[in-house]
């Protein structure tokens, strides 16, 4: 059973879907599915993503981060720790549900999404574990290796100044075309969801280069963090992974996937959904 609902986050309504299994019984662990940059709740692999684990029986809420997809909010202001506000205030929501077990809810993010989870999941001790799809750990180190050669990463830091400069004498926000900040292939650009934001604040380059996730994540533990990761991504880069598992704490996995990208679930490899319902018995039950 699905049901669209509305979340209060800092004054703004984040949209939402609640996904509760067909003859639920009791409060259930709950896990809370987050987009990628710009994305949406009704990306193709977030969907794939929230009924995979509904199937096996979780409540699952999937939502727009402020700025995206139908919440409110300043369409493209991605502020990083203002989206970790959201994920906070969403597992407050959770909480009050008489479907949900309060004490047991897993944070599971693709890319920016995933990021955003690590970070929360070292910060708020309400997460029980969080699964990272394609997550960083480090933003300045992965938008300077996502804009390679000195004239790319001439041309994202002089947004970034023209971004202030901006500000400082209008008052207002920059706009930057999405490339621009984080650069997809054209092959895989399909992968994004219908409604995708195209059009971001400059401030948003600002907010990405100052967030690092991996330096909370050893916080985490004991609790599980399972890390699965393209071996080859083409989006964001392998070594983001391995940096976020070399400091995390007791109780974290790293997988490196072959014959897939940035997008694994788009990829219709088979062997994600089994990795995630072992891991999930193993870690995080449904029944405990």
């Amino acid at each position: 059973m699905q049901t669209k609902v509305s979340i209060p986050s800092d004054g703004l309504q984040l949209s939402a879907i609640l996904h509760v299994p067909e003859g639920a019984k009791g409060p259930l662990p709950a896990v809370v599915v987050s987009h990628g940059f710009g994305g949406n709740k009704d990306g193709e692999t977030h969907v794939i993503e929230a009924d995979l684990y509904e199937s096996l029986g979780y409540v699952v809420l999937r939502f727009d981060f402020r700025g995206c997809g139908e919440s409110g909010g300043q369409p493209g202001r991605v502020i990083c720790q203002e989206e970790v506000a959201d994920m906070r205030n969403v597992i407050t929501w959770l909480q009050g549900r008489p479907e949900v077990r309060a004490d047991r809810i897993l944070l599971s993010g693709q890319s920016f999404g995933a990021a955003v989870s690590i970070f929360t999941g070292g910060v708020d001790t309400r997460v029980s574990g969080v699964v990272s799809i394609g997550g960083w750990g480090d933003g300045l180190k992965k938008s300077q290796d996502q804009h390679s050669t000195p004239e790319a990463w001439a041309r994202f830091t002089s947004l970034m100044a023209e971004g202030q400069r901006h500000r400082e004498k209008t008052g207002e926000s920059l706009m930057v075309k999405r490339w621009d900040i984080v650069p997809v292939p054209e092959h895989l650009r399909n992968n994004l969801p219908a409604g995708s934001v195209m059009d971001f604040t400059a401030d948003t380059m600002d907010s990405i280069c100052k967030f690092r996730p991996k330096d909370v994540i050893a916080q985490l533990a004991p609790r599980p963090l399972l890390m699965l990761h393209s071996a080859n991504d083409s989006v964001t880069p392998t070594s983001q992974a391995i940096d976020v598992f070399q400091n995390a704490g007791k109780g974290a996995e790293l997988i490196l996937l072959t014959e897939v990208d940035h997008f694994p679930f788009a990829d219709g490899n088979g062997r994600l959904p089994q990795i995630l319902k072992g891991w999930l018995e193993r870690y995080f039950p449904v029944s405990q």
